[in-house]
């Protein structure tokens, strides 16, 4: 028996004369004097009872009519012949002839929240296909059917939303996955994909976790954020702007490291598109995400192995494969494995100007981390074999992170010099003033300041037609620079 129909049984019976005020007209609508089903409930929850019934009663009701939908539309929804419109046209027709089936005495609140419902599961991404329209969220967090969080201003609030249980979804995370081609079950629950609009998926279900399936979804925004949103954010100043861009037409090799959600792709897309236009640009990712508007660029992505568990393709063998497409720049998304020897050849051979992140916390902790990842590519290589090509690769660090008040702030600029020794030696060139403290509102008052000291490649930046002039790295006089 469905919840509707014990609920109506319940009211029968504290009210034996309401079986026939309760049936609905001709119409399938309920009548005005109806004090029974869905009325009686929606009127109990304003006068603050039975707050508990009104949802699992929708919620079945919508799982219903779901259901219903999947069965009479079938084929059709996946018909790559039909249009958007027309999809969305079969599917309106066939919701209203399905809730009209069902003759509940909806309100017209509730009807239309349903049919909204209802809709965003078939045609969109159910309940959090509004969150995906909000330009305001960043990132949405789905911890299981009935905890969803978002990531608004920098910081993570919990949203009302929810799934009506595991199964739904599952369903959710299923067609996400399909549309890119990937694949989740059991025997490869994990999995990294993307929406239409480039915003990265990460999906993971049992055996894997527990309390339901896992989704976390980073946003990207249609119009990507160029240096003046930066800028406007705070996450550098004008001064710093203008010489991270000489950097990157000055072809210096630069990595942005920082920690998770700091803004690492942000800001390398924002540094891609200082890129000159006539250059042949050659991007590697696991999921893309890079959004340059260059027009001679080569997006690549990789492939996780088929269901018999061959064909997968690394970034590491993109990046091999890069090195043979005539590139004049090399951006990789981000080093996590062997790739990055591979990556640090290239610096080293001839592609000058390549960029990528690595996930790090400071500078220092950046050429550690590389060294590490290029350990990883299964070679015996000496340290300092490794730290030698290190040193003559990489040209700058960019350190990037997410402060206590949510904001996200560039907090050094630093020049890696060479070797000294064993030791490869590091020399800030902008650092963020964290002495300048906070405001009442908890706010960071800092911002990215030169230290004073000129880099050395300066001298490379002239020979390439490109003069920083010596406010550009005076303390007091990056602010005049910027003007």
């Amino acid at each position: 028996m469905s919840l509707y129909k014990r609920l109506h049984d319940v009211q029968q019976e504290t009210n034996p004369g309401s079986s026939r005020a309760s049936s609905p007209d001709k119409d399938g609508a309920g009548t005005s004097n109806n004090p029974g089903g869905l009325a009686a409930v929606q009127k109990a929850k304003a006068g603050g009872g039975l707050d508990s019934l009104r949802d699992p009663v929708l919620d079945e009701l919508r799982q219903r009519i779901h259901h219903n939908l999947i069965e009479e539309l079938g084929p059709i929804l996946y018909d790559s012949r039909l249009s958007e419109e027309d999809l969305r046209k079969k599917v309106h027709e066939q919701l209203h002839t399905a809730l009209a089936q069902e003759r509940a005495p909806l309100s017209a609140s509730d009807k239309a929240q349903l049919i909204q419902d209802v809709s965003d599961d078939i045609l969109g991404y159910g309940p959090i296909d509004p969150l995906l329209r909000d330009d305001d969220v960043s990132e949405i967090m789905v911890n299981g059917p009935n905890s969803v969080y978002v990531e608004r201003a920098g910081k993570l609030t919990k949203d009302p939303v929810t799934f009506v249980d595991e199964a739904h979804l599952r369903r959710i995370i299923d067609k996400i996955v399909g549309q890119v081609g990937r694949r989740i079950d059991e025997s490869s629950p994990m999995c990294d994909a993307r929406l239409p609009d480039g915003s990265r998926v990460n999906a993971i279900i049992a055996p894997l976790t527990i309390g339901g399936p896992f989704l976390t979804i980073r946003k990207f925004k249609a119009d990507p954020l160029q240096v003046d949103d930066l800028i406007r954010f705070g996450t550098l100043d004008a001064n710093a702007a203008r010489f991270l861009q000489a950097c990157v037409v000055g072809r210096l090799n630069m990595v942005v490291s920082g920690g998770t959600g700091t803004g690492k792709t942000t800001t390398l897309n924002v540094l891609s598109s200082f890129i000159p236009s006539d250059e042949r640009i050659v991007t590697v990712e696991d999921a893309k995400e890079l959004q340059l508007h260059q027009d001679h660029v080569l997006c690549m992505e990789t492939r996780p192995p088929n269901i018999e568990g061959s064909g997968h393709v690394s970034i590491r063998d993109l990046v091999k494969n890069s090195l043979r497409m005539r590139p004049d720049r090399i951006v990789v998304g981000e080093c996590r494995g062997g790739e990055a020897l591979d990556m640090l050849q290239a610096m080293n051979t001839g592609h000058d100007g390549s960029l990528t992140t690595v996930h790090a916390n400071t500078p220092r902790d950046t050429l550690s981390r590389l060294e590490t990842l290029t350990l990883m590519a299964g070679f015996d290589l000496p340290v300092r074999a490794i730290r030698e090509q290190m040193a003559s690769a990489i040209d700058l660090v960019v350190q990037i992170a997410r402060l206590r008040d949510g904001s996200r702030r560039i907090t050094h600029i630093t020049e890696v010099q060479g070797m000294e020794g064993d030791v490869i030696t590091l020399q800030d060139i902008f650092m963020f003033d964290f002495g300048a403290g906070v405001d009442d509102a908890g706010r960071y008052q800092g911002s990215l300041t030169p230290t004073g000291i000129r880099p050395k490649f300066a001298e490379k930046l002239t020979s390439e037609g490109i003069r920083l002039g010596p406010e550009t790295f005076q303390p007091n006089g990056g602010a005049m620079a910027a003007k």
